[in-house]
């Protein structure tokens, strides 16, 4: 199981994971909101320091990955042709990371933002960590 955590009221980070659902054919990925009590509780037991709330993390086999490592390691658990993202791992981190942190710096501005954090429908609580 790989758990992804997430801003939950950025419209960007909603809609990732909505894309992410629906290409995980495998069902082997879990969401967590930042903002939620397990959120929390990972932030704090893998010292997620300093601006977190401007990244993605994927948690996969106790290991943590943040920015772009984090949305390429995802596609690579993927099925079919978004397996293939992850071959954009050979672009130096600093390289991914600029462009990550364009987009996170401008997510609100550009995407919007929720008053709270996303609630999953009882089809979907599943995959939800809470």
């Amino acid at each position: 199981m790989y758990v992804i955590l997430f801003d939950g009221v950025c419209n960007l980070c909603n809609a990732a994971v909505n894309w992410i659902i629906d290409h995980d054919s495998r069902n082997v990925i879990k969401f967590a909101s930042l903002q939620s009590e397990y959120g929390r509780q990972m932030v704090q037991q893998h010292n997620l320091h300093g601006e977190y709330m401007d990244t993605i993390y994927l948690i996969e086999d106790d290991k943590v990955y943040n920015r772009s490592d984090a949305v390429l390691r995802t596609l690579k658990h993927l099925k079919g042709i978004y397996s293939l993202g992850y071959g954009f791992i050979i672009v130096p981190r600093f390289i991914r990371n600029f462009f990550y942190n364009l987009v996170a710096r401008n997510r609100y501005k550009w995407f919007g933002k929720r008053d709270v954090c996303r609630i999953p429908t009882p089809e979907l609580k599943a995959k939800f960590i809470e």
